[in-house]
């Protein structure tokens, strides 16, 4: 090799490999066989040249922008590649005017949105009536839920695909058509092991983009040797930087996974509570927000079972707020596991629940004149207050005495379980209540 070569052609490394291995076909497209295979819906489309408007929906790296290119070029459309980032109500119409140029000369246009959640209401407002009239068949491009993100108006109008993140083995096989087709690594040898390969695809979390980054990192810096270049497991591993974790703090993924805490804790799993709470944290997840749904938790699920719950998950919102992460994850992971381990009653949830049920569907109920408060003159002579029983004068510190409206008087709202320490309070609750009837039922008989 001369002093003037180099293993690779520098040219070549001017364009990224992930964009060197875009494909140009269906044939070549990784993954998303839920959508491609023959007979799918959307391979029929695209066979039929019948492509109707889409959002497709999914994590980054899985091929939306490039199945949108591949579409346009099998149903022979011109193809408009449009950024909701760098782009304004101007740009929206002069590139409708020049779809409907393309119209009225009987072409057909593609108009690919990336990112279209991050267009406001007006701006995917603007693209309804060119849709209704055909000008452009509109593919959108989303990482978030389009239920949350795209106009309902726009939305009904478009068919929505999800795309799912490569599994590992498509990965590592797109890797290695890289290391060996033409627009990859050319005709170079690279040795790499499989499990290497493995590890990256891992990494990437069902990102290709990702992967191939990754690998080019790698590659380039190899071990070269002639007209080979060696990949070893240390190089891999100072090429893979953190993981970027799925996660939106603002979409469905935030919802999925606070969801997926709450209720992995409600089911007394601290091993996948603890994993909820790492994947949350560990990709920015405030984590004053994580400890406020453990303090709605220690009451909604816990309850009276165990009261510590709730002084437990208080403590660890208060640490957050006197440390910040990451000091306070083990604060959080102290509450999570608690509760994920402590006895279960939700009667206070149900007990609320019924009672709210009541206040809101029945007739407003004037409080007991006996409960009633005489502030004025007026009020003691209209009753308010008599035959009120200060609890603290009986022998029993309990009184007979009626608190609900008449129409509610024997309703019963909260119900203990027998969980944990809430079984004493069931007792005592029975207790009083056995009590309190036995002294109205004498009462009536006098």
């Amino acid at each position: 090799m001369s002093e003037n070569d180099s293993l690779f052609d520098n040219r070549i490394f001017t364009t990224p490999l992930a964009s060197r291995m875009r494909p140009e076909t269906l044939e070549d497209f990784a993954g998303q066989k839920h959508l491609l295979d023959h007979g799918k819906v959307l391979r029929n489309m695209i066979d039929q040249d019948n492509v109707q408007s889409m959002i497709f929906w999914g994590p980054p790296g899985v091929g939306k922008t490039t199945l949108a290119k591949i579409i346009a070029k099998c149903t022979k459309s011109t193809f408009i590649n449009f950024s909701a980032v760098t782009s304004g109500i101007k740009e929206i119409r002069d590139v409708m005017n020049k779809a409907e140029q393309n119209r009225s000369q009987g072409e057909k246009t593609i108009l690919f949105i990336d990112e279209i959640h991050r267009f406001n209401k007006s701006q995917q407002d603007a693209f309804l009536p060119y849709v209704e009239r055909g000008s452009i068949t509109l593919i959108g491009a989303t990482t978030e839920n389009p239920s949350f993100e795209v106009n309902s108006a726009l939305l009904s109008r478009c068919k929505v695909f999800v795309l799912k993140p490569l599994s590992n083995e498509d990965i590592v096989s797109l890797l290695k058509r890289a290391l060996t087709a033409p627009q990859g690594f050319m005709d170079k040898h690279v040795s790499i092991p499989d499990d290497l390969l493995k590890l990256i695809a891992g990494y990437a979390n069902g990102d290709a983009r990702t992967a191939l980054n990754t690998l080019e990192m790698a590659v380039l810096n190899g071990i070269q040797k002639d007209d080979s270049v060696e990949v070893t497991k240390d190089i891999i591993i100072q090429c893979l930087s953190k993981k970027a974790l799925l996660y939106d703090k603002n979409g469905e993924e935030h919802y999925n996974l606070i969801s997926a805490l709450h209720k992995s804790m409600r089911n007394s799993d601290a091993d996948a509570a603890v994993y909820w709470l790492a994947r949350m944290l560990e990709a920015g997840e405030d984590p004053l927000y994580i400890a406020r749904r453990v303090v709605r938790f220690a009451s909604e699920d816990v309850g009276m079972a165990d009261s510590r719950a709730l002084e437990v998950a208080i403590a660890a919102y208060q640490a957050c707020q006197f440390l910040g992460y990451p000091e306070c994850n083990v604060h959080l992971t102290h509450a999570v596991v608690f509760c994920s381990l402590a006895p279960k009653s939700n009667a206070l949830e149900l007990a609320y629940n019924s009672a709210k049920d009541d206040a809101m569907n029945m007739l407003d109920e004037p409080v007991p004149l006996q409960i009633r408060n005489a502030e004025t003159s007026l009020m003691k002579d209209l009753g308010y207050g008599d035959g009120y029983i200060y609890a603290h004068d009986t022998k029993e510190k309990l009184s007979a005495m009626q608190c609900l409206p008449d129409s509610l008087k024997d309703k019963k709202y909260y119900n203990p379980t027998e969980q944990g320490v809430e079984i004493r309070v069931k007792q005592r609750k029975d207790a009083i209540d056995a009590w309190k009837k036995k002294k109205r039922e004498e009462m009536n008989q006098k």
